[in-house]
């Protein structure tokens, strides 16, 4: 009786990339040129309009992630939309005065 085996690959944990851009990258670029190209598309300058600033936006997601962890895009726009404090708890229904011990009285 032999044992039954399969291939897997090695490398699990391998981001997924396509021309250097990573898969939220190239949603952001790609949600760009479509809504350029709904909004500018009977103006005689499409090419421009269209085209220009989704070349620009490529260019710098690619500088500002050099050096950077994978999905940091995502991240970093997790971390803008939290609110400033986190907090263990929620809000407490109703505030009791804390328990305090006064001083020279003896219980």
């Amino acid at each position: 009786m032999e044992l039954k085996t399969t291939e897997v690959s090695r490398c699990l944990d391998k981001r997924m990339e396509m021309l250097g851009f990573e898969i939220p990258d190239l949603l952001i670029i790609f949600i760009t040129i479509s809504v350029l190209n709904f909004i500018f598309s009977t103006s005689d300058m499409r090419w421009l309009f269209v085209w220009t600033p989704s070349l620009l936006l490529t260019g710098i997601i690619k500088w500002s992630k050099k050096g950077k962890p994978d999905n940091y895009l995502v991240h970093w726009l997790r971390f803008q939309i939290k609110p400033g404090i986190l907090k263990a708890f929620n809000e407490p229904t109703y505030n009791l005065p804390s328990p305090s011990l006064s001083k020279g009285k003896n219980t």
